[in-house]
């Protein structure tokens, strides 16, 4: 007995070793009571406020009642209720709108950014107008229902994978790396543009439809992302002011697809965030001495 308690006096104290050291006298799994003095709870639960989640909501109300509005256009456009000389001449102040918006809230203004600005559009209405006789004939041989089915899908794809947040988003001039999620939500709707105007009677429906639709899912983002960098009240003013013209278009155009989005908007704007307040109660979160080493670079030039 003596000769084991000089054993246990003699054996070094535990420590920890990384990456599958050993420490004689103690097994590999060994630790003593030291080592959840570092456990850390909920170190990285960021507490949610209601309000700042309703905040940030809106982007994607905002952007669900810009495909709203194209929609209806399409709808529009599709039953002759509006002829190409009305929507090309929208599709021309739509464009004026939205340049001149981009040019108010981008900093600093310079004569170069211009010349960019009128070049990139010049080179995109005149490939576009080249093109629509192509789009004019593209699906004669597919028969309608499939086509609808087709559109429906593509836009709810488009919806499903499109960039709310705006983090591949960049003011002109800035480097961009889009996703893959991004880059197929912009296709999808950039199809389901192509399907749609294939269905007009002359190429140059096919035209306006197309530049409208384009300028929208091509544009819009940008021009609502230097809006909101530019005034969050401005921001919010405009999202208000875009969910009043699509409940109002919808309305008009029928009960049901009013009711619809209306529950989106409810839905997305009071209910998500409440639900994502609530469930954060339940949120739980340990660290401590077991995770992962995070490697930290300090790169200096």
């Amino acid at each position: 007995m003596k000769g084991v308690g000089n054993q246990i006096r003699c054996q070094p104290k535990w420590r920890k070793v990384a990456y599958g050291g050993r420490q004689p006298g103690y097994d590999d799994n060994h630790t003593d009571g030291s080592f959840l003095e570092e456990m850390v709870m909920n170190a990285n639960v960021v507490k949610r406020d209601f309000l700042k989640v309703m905040i940030d909501s809106v982007s994607i109300s905002q952007y669900l009642c810009i495909v709203a509005l194209v929609v209806s256009t399409w709808t529009h456009t599709l039953n002759l209720a509006i002829d190409e000389i009305t929507l090309l001449k929208f599709d021309i102040g739509l464009l004026l709108v939205g340049f001149s918006v981009l040019l108010l809230t981008t900093s600093p203004f310079s004569l170069k950014l211009l010349w960019k600005y009128v070049l990139n559009i010049s080179f995109f209405t005149s490939g576009l107008y080249v093109l629509a006789p192509i789009c004019h004939t593209l699906t004669r041989s597919i028969c309608s229902d499939s086509i609808w089915a087709l559109i429906v899908f593509l836009l709810l794809v488009h919806l499903f994978l499109h960039d709310y947040s705006g983090s591949t988003i960049r003011p002109p001039g800035a480097l961009n790396n889009p996703k893959l999620t991004s880059n197929i939500s912009l296709n999808a709707s950039i199809v389901a543009s192509v399907l749609v105007a294939s269905r007009l009677p002359s190429w140059l429906h096919v035209f306006v439809i197309m530049l409208f639709s384009l300028q929208v899912f091509l544009f819009a983002p940008l021009v609502t992302f230097c809006i909101k960098k530019y005034s969050c009240r401005l921001h919010l003013l405009f999202s208000f002011a875009l969910m009043v013209m699509a409940l109002s278009v919808t309305y008009q155009l029928h009960r049901m697809l009013f009711i619809l989005l209306l529950a989106l908007l409810i839905f997305i704007s009071l209910v998500c965030p409440y639900w994502l307040i609530r469930i954060q109660e339940y949120k739980f979160e340990i660290n401590g001495p077991w995770d992962e080493a995070k490697l930290c670079f300090d790169i200096t030039e």
